[in-house]
């Protein structure tokens, strides 16, 4: 049986080999991490624009807290 859009976008998602954008952000507290994005878009992304999204998403808070993306890490990320 085949599997469901949903499910094989799900599937393609695990495959991703996501991870923090600053290498320390493991050992940090959850609420001082920075943007956890799939491999592919952290290549793409310049080191000023790694630098703003860290501090977009720093700013926005604690656990659980969302810090919108840039429209271009958006499309990278939906296109990954």
């Amino acid at each position: 049986m085949a599997k469901a859009k949903s499910q094989r976008s799900l599937t393609k998602w695990g495959k991703q080999k996501w991870d923090y954008l600053t290498k320390g952000d493991k050992k940090k507290p959850k609420s001082k991490r920075g943007r956890y994005l799939p491999k592919s878009v952290r290549d793409k992304m310049t080191a000023a624009e790694k630098a703003a999204s860290n501090r977009k998403k720093r700013k926005a808070g604690g656990v659980g807290s969302r810090a919108k993306y840039s429209s271009k890490v958006k499309k990278a990320v939906r296109n990954a």
